[in-house]
């Protein structure tokens, strides 16, 4: 990571450097508008510009107008003079990260570097694969995130525990048009009343006993892009009504401030609770649910989608190979088996926490049951996986077959139907000659 110091002092330009070099940060210094867009033009996706509003041969802000209008948005810092504020503030319009005034250099430029660089890294650790289910039940799903995620609605995520509620967030977010901006996920179950106000909406130093610097909050960290609010339905009353008011006037006040933010932001959320249950029971504010809920995604249980299971179980074997440096090839029959048959009661989080182990510890290269190590019953009879239509009947038989690797009896009980049922399809949609 590297940051561009564009200043036309080169005094002041050195000064500003060396604060940054005892940080550990390199820089590459400019003196002119010219010469900085030379050097821009081989910007990295992770470095940061700092610049004079003032230069000798033109302002800072059109070195910033430049580099959006090239797709370039990497963090641009404006450096001001005190009669300066009013231009300062219309560069943050345009897409700045933040401006400093030259007298508090010293004070404020370290501390907002370390929080640039904190931010990206957490987008780097938040940047996993997102595997994309092909299942029936998934399809839906699917259409629902492509008709949502062009708009700035609020959205709602249905689903039990483990389900991959923040994947479909991420899909939403990066299928939208803010797929360039931050995506911050927010665990409500780990926010007490007391911390909470601080946490979404930041504070200032000196708010409060042992507020010792400015703290920035979710709000900010998501601005432009999408705050995910994840099991939603664990917030106090007491959070619930801020956060409704931040939602519903599209503004904030971090604690200790003199002035609102914008709250320029977009909202998912996620729960596994009932909201409406919770409402009638005085938990959850019906205005609250209001605003989330503009559109409701319900994701299904692993249990009703078969079809998933076995692409999924491929998928977390490869990562599990990578992150343990392993070259496991496969899983035999007797896991394969075993896989379709269980309930998984912990969905789709439970399924690539199995993998991960059964990776670790078997001493072949291929799983088998045995290194599953899967607890309780398996079921025979899937529910929710019922055969409708001719046309998906056929396919959905097509696709259990295909990952039955020809196995009928298997393919029955992933179906939950018997295996003289699917004889008769078979031989009803002629199949038979096919398998």
């Amino acid at each position: 990571m590297k940051i561009y110091v564009i200043e036309d002092n080169p005094v002041y330009n050195d000064y500003v450097c060396n604060l940054l070099k005892k940080e550990g940060f390199n820089t590459e210094q400019a003196y002119h508008l010219s010469t900085a867009r030379k050097l821009l033009a081989k910007i990295g996706k992770d470095d940061i510009v700092l610049a004079d509003l003032r230069l000798s041969d033109g302002e800072g802000i059109d070195l910033l107008r430049w580099m959006r209008k090239d797709g370039k948005m990497q963090p641009f810092i404006v450096m001001t003079n005190y009669g300066e504020i009013h231009t300062a503030v219309e560069s943050m319009r345009l897409g700045s990260k933040d401006y400093i005034q030259k007298p508090l250099i010293e004070d404020k430029l370290v501390p907002l570097v370390h929080a640039i660089r904190k931010e990206q890294e957490k987008r780097k650790q938040r940047h996993v694969p997102i595997f994309t289910r092909q299942g029936a039940a998934y399809q839906e799903i699917k259409r629902r995130i492509r008709l949502v995620a062009p708009t700035r609605m609020s959205v709602l995520i249905l689903g039990e525990n483990g389900t991959g509620k923040e994947h479909i967030a991420q899909h939403i977010h990066t299928q939208s048009k803010l797929t360039d901006k931050p995506f911050v996920p927010v665990d409500c179950g780990s926010l007490s009343p007391t911390l909470a106000q601080s946490a979404f909406f930041g504070h200032r130093k000196g708010a409060f006993t042992g507020a010792d610097s400015d703290k920035t909050g979710y709000f900010e960290e998501a601005d432009d892009g999408t705050l995910f609010l994840d099991e939603v339905g664990n917030l106090s009353l007491e959070t619930q009504q801020m956060l409704l008011r931040a939602i519903q006037e599209r503004r904030y006040r971090p604690i200790g401030a003199k002035e609102d933010k914008t709250a320029n932001v977009r909202i998912v959320a996620a729960t596994n609770e009932d909201l409406q249950k919770a409402v009638s029971e005085k938990r959850f504010r019906q205005d609250l649910l209001y605003r989330l809920r503009e559109f409701v995604i319900t994701v299904p249980p692993l249990r009703d989608c078969q079809e998933d299971i076995m692409p999924l179980a491929e998928f977390f074997r490869e990562t599990a190979n990578q992150e343990l440096e392993r070259d496991i090839k496969g899983f035999n029959a007797s896991a394969r088996n075993a896989l379709l048959t269980y309930p998984w009661p912990g969905n789709v989080r439970e399924l690539k926490q199995v993998i991960l182990a059964a990776v670790l510890q078997t001493e072949d290269d291929t799983i088998t049951a045995e290194d599953l190590e899967l607890v309780g019953e398996q079921t025979s009879s899937p529910a929710g996986f019922t055969l409708r239509n001719e046309k998906e009947e056929k396919e959905r038989i097509l696709r259990a077959l295909k990952q039955a690797k020809g196995n009928k009896k298997l393919a029955a009980k992933m179906l939950g139907i018997g295996r003289s049922t699917l004889y008769n399809k078979l031989d009803e949609y002629g199949l038979n000659e096919e398998n």
